[in-house]
């Protein structure tokens, strides 16, 4: 069997980060890497834990998460970012696509097919 992929949370908001972590531990093949609260904590987390896939929110304190999406993707293009939000789907999703993110998606949607659709080696 192979490895779980990991994943990396960021996010301020502590339940969407706990139903984020509910729906990562209930998807076979997948398992938390880490979270974390603000766009520089993802930067050292990716450094640190060298996740697969990065859950990322845009609005975040300090860096936002799509100056982190784009830092990410240039130091550790092999990581795929999804970039999630509340925000509207036409004005946020092309920057996040720009900054290099492998998708953009509304958090109410994220669920297990998410991840599968962005399970590394796919």
């Amino acid at each position: 069997m192979t490895r779980p992929a990991r994943v990396l949370i960021v996010d301020d908001q502590p339940p969407f980060r706990e139903a984020a972590r509910l729906v990562i531990e209930l998807t076979e093949g997948f398992e938390v890497a880490g979270e974390a609260i603000s766009g520089e904590q993802s930067l050292e987390q990716v450094e640190e834990l060298r996740p697969d896939i990065v859950l990322m929110d845009i609005n975040l304190p300090g860096i936002d998460g799509i100056e982190a999406t784009r830092r990410i993707v240039a130091d550790y293009p092999a990581v795929k970012v999804i970039v999630m939000s509340t925000y509207e789907a036409a004005e946020y999703g092309p920057r996040a696509m720009a900054a290099g993110a492998t998708t953009f998606i509304g958090k109410s949607d994220f669920n297990p097919d998410i991840l599968e659709a962005t399970r590394p080696g796919m």
